[in-house]
């Protein structure tokens, strides 16, 4: 397994929602179009997935679908009230 490098300038890292020091990072690597989605536990890479920069939007599009069925959902667990608070969140379609 890989120690840690350095996120390169253009990336994000997401902390696992199961904490333990768990995350996920996300990279681009232009000049080799990919985007690198690697898992980390502590400080150690412990899988990757190299992603053709040309199926990001494919990803891109999966993810938002299930935002919008999280929305959907969302709203008949609280109806009537607000909705959960996210940045990138929809308006909810019904």
């Amino acid at each position: 397994m890989a120690t840690a490098r350095p996120l390169p300038a253009s990336g994000e890292v997401f902390l696992d929602a199961r904490g333990d020091d768990r995350a996920l990072r996300v990279s681009w690597h232009f000049d080799s179009d990919l985007v690198v989605l690697s898992l980390w536990r502590e400080n150690v890479c412990t899988g990757s997935f190299r992603l053709p920069a040309e199926e990001v939007p494919e990803l891109i599009e999966t993810l938002r679908d299930g935002l919008d069925t999280a929305c959907v959902v969302a709203a008949t667990r609280h109806p009537g009230g607000s909705l959960p608070s996210h940045p990138h969140a929809p308006g909810v379609v019904g």
